[in-house]
């Protein structure tokens, strides 16, 4: 699929800083300024002003070598744009079906192009390096060159027109910008053929050392000679230790790539060339189009569904079969609020819903490989009483401990600055619903599930008929008292309706089939009772707290515990759809999780609308829609407008701010499948109904 670029323009593009306009006054960009590479290992964001302002190496969860984002001045950078004083037009946006970013600098005298990645090898199948990590570790045993995943920063910048001058600062802050590094411009060893820059530098910290190296291309006219590319110490007063700077002159079909790299690599690729960088950019390319070209959605949003898929495969950890929150830590949900969280783990509830996702889409091996991943975390991970923990590591970890960082000013001053995540051993009912159901999926959608995996299914089913009707910290992972979520036993009657459906789809033995039955009914109406306010006409947040809306039971009718056209469902929706001064949860169309005033979550401070649950209203409008084409005329509406609130490359945040900015960690799994699952209904509605 040949989609088109995603451009972003600089605001106005009159005015040669607008672009960076924020940066120059606060010191950061937009949140939604950034465009996301990654490789399955890691993930790095890249502004529209080329500064590499965020990247944990080697992998998601590991500690930020560049994190700009989250301090201005000691986070660490890796900048690469035109001499400052230009006048420029920027766009950014990513190569046609790839995960491959190019930034663009227009300027009368010259155009340059800046293109990051993580590598990819060009192979359909499965990395033939995955499999030897899984079964020897780290022996490669004889794996093609051409396999192997080159664990490599790639950022190449080339002028396609007139001339242009390049500016290059890179200046690491080792451990969350807490370890010292030493820094070290060396000349390469052995021969180096024309272009080839002689030197490299060496950042070495304590417990890690980076290897920049840097190739030229000179480009067709030997009369214009090769580009002047020298590294120079930069100081800048730096407590942690030096960085590097370059100015050169780029004239067209000229270019630099620099590849950032483990010191000690493990790809044994000593002198990296002009030749190879653009075979691994080619490689890295025809990856990414073959995995996208498995997408089963052709409808009418299908640039958009593509992307988010895209992103939701970056998200994924390819090792282990974990599936991330989001790959960044502690952007605030509120600016200068508290509102601070660390996302880099894998969520049951999250994971389950993106599995679903993939499943739909068509993208069976990484539902297979989750699938793999929770299997073991059933067998292994359970406390004595039955109890699965609800988030893990990206290796399966439990130990998840949550710390602040001080030394950290903060996007924007948003402190505290938080690693780890204290909401590891909450008592979240709601995931083993989401869980069951995507089990439930995975064997109609994918493979059957083994026996054993029903065992593991009988034995959660049977735990949950125990511990049913007890109060939790429920989806929102509040910190205050436990309540008896709505939301929590909507999906906890999901966990044994599955399992029922399961067991009667494959013909499973059920001994405690008739229990289950009876706890199935009593949830629904125990709900019914105790969920719906008939003052308000509408499910409530909890069984306490009966005058409080909530957006998550939105997903009622999307899992079959109510049907779309009920009127106590309808009645909700109404109930949410009103403005959040009039009592409802909706502003110009955006959806909050429930009113912060009237609800005390233990946590404090505001936040922005909620992207999922604006997605999961249309997804609810659209349902309802099969029956009452007013609801779904809304749900266009609704979902178009929200549209809008991506950025640049179509990219969502965990939240939008009443001023439109793009709010908390980026971008956010919940988020993207949300949009996708959003868009496959609304096309299938609407096809049935002639459109609308």
């Amino acid at each position: 699929m040949a989609a088109p670029l995603h451009q972003k323009a600089t605001q106005n593009e009159n005015n040669p800083h607008d672009c960076t306009s924020m940066r120059a006054t606060t010191g950061y960009m937009p949140i939604g300024d950034y465009g996301l590479i990654g490789n399955m290992r890691t993930c790095a964001l890249v502004a529209t002003d080329g500064g590499l302002d965020y990247m944990c190496w080697p992998e998601f969860d590991s500690p930020s070598v560049f994190c700009r984002l989250l301090d201005k001045n000691k986070g660490g950078y890796f900048a690469i744009s035109p001499k400052k004083g230009l006048s420029l037009t920027t766009k950014q946006q990513y190569l046609p079906s790839s995960n491959v970013l190019q930034t663009r600098y227009l300027h009368e005298d010259g155009v340059l192009n800046l293109i990051d990645f993580f590598p990819r090898p060009n192979s359909k199948i499965l990395d033939a390096q995955v499999l030897n990590e899984k079964l020897f570790g780290a022996r490669r045993g004889g794996v093609p060159q051409r396999l192997m995943l080159k664990k490599w920063l790639v950022r190449r910048v080339e002028c396609i027109r007139g001339e242009i001058e390049v500016d290059v600062e890179v200046f690491p802050a080792f451990n969350y910008a807490q370890d010292k590094h030493t820094t070290e411009v060396t000349d390469q060893r052995g021969e180096t053929s024309e272009g080839e820059l002689r030197q490299k530098v060496i950042f070495r910290s304590n417990d890690l050392t980076l290897e920049l190296n840097a190739t030229i291309d000179c480009g067709d006219d030997p009369q214009e000679g090769c580009p002047l590319l020298v590294f120079s110490k930069k100081d800048e007063k730096s407590p942690l230790g030096q960085g590097v700077s370059a100015s050169f002159k780029l004239k067209e079909g000229q270019a630099v790539s620099f590849v950032l790299r483990d010191h000690e690599n493990d790809d044994d690729i000593e002198h990296i060339t002009t030749l190879l960088i653009d075979q691994t950019q080619s490689d890295t390319q025809t990856y990414w189009f073959n995995w996208i070209s498995q997408n089963k959605y052709k409808g009418r949003w299908r640039e958009k569904i593509s992307r988010s898929l895209m992103i939701l495969k970056l998200l994924t950890y390819e090792p282990t079969g974990a599936i991330i929150a989001a790959p960044t830590f502690s952007l605030p949900e509120d600016i200068g609020g508290s509102r601070n969280w660390d996302y880099r783990f894998s969520w049951v509830r999250d994971s389950s819903f993106t599995i679903y996702i993939f499943l739909r889409m068509g993208f069976t091996l990484e539902a297979e490989a989750y699938m793999n991943f929770i299997s073991d975390r059933l067998r292994y991970s359970r406390t004595p009483e039955g109890a699965l923990p609800i988030m893990f590591s990206i290796r399966g970890d439990t130990d998840l401990p949550e710390l602040s960082l001080p030394h950290l000013d903060g996007y924007r001053g948003s402190k505290p600055v938080r690693i780890g995540n204290g909401a590891a051993f909450h008592k979240q009912l709601d995931i083993y619903g989401e869980l069951l159901d995507t089990v439930y999926l995975y064997n109609k959608y994918g493979k059957p599930v083994s026996y054993d995996q029903w065992l593991a299914v009988r034995s959660l089913t049977d735990y949950v008929c125990g511990i049913w009707d007890t109060p939790d910290m429920s989806i929102w992972e509040v910190r205050g008292t436990p309540q008896n979520f709505v939301y929590s036993k909507i999906m906890l009657w999901v966990a044994i309706d599955r399992a029922l459906r399961l067991a009667e789809k494959r013909c499973f033995p059920c001994p405690h089939r008739a229990e289950w039955l009876a706890t199935r009914d009593r949830i629904c109406e125990d709900v019914m009772e105790k969920g719906f306010n008939p003052e308000l006409g509408a499910f409530v947040q909890s069984y306490e707290a009966r005058n409080v809306l909530d957006s998550a039971v939105l997903i009622a009718p999307l899992v079959f515990f109510v049907a779309p056209n009920d009127p106590r469902f309808t009645g909700t929706l109404e109930a949410i759809l009103r403005p959040v001064e009039k009592g409802g949860l909706t502003s110009t169309g955006l959806v909050f999780r429930y009113n912060h005033e009237r609800s005390d979550d233990g946590v404090g401070g505001r936040e922005g609308a909620f992207s999922m649950c604006t997605f999961w209203l249309v997804e609810a409008l659209t349902r309802a829609g099969a029956y009452d084409k007013k609801y779904l005329v809304q749900a266009i509406n609704i979902f178009e407008n929200m549209l809008t609130y991506g950025n640049h490359s179509n990219m969502f945040s965990e939240e939008i701010a009443r001023s439109g900015e793009q709010l908390g960690n980026t971008p956010q799994a919940f988020s993207h499948l949300a949009l996708i699952s959003a868009a496959f209904n609304l096309d299938r509605i609407t096809a049935g109904q002639g459109g609308v």
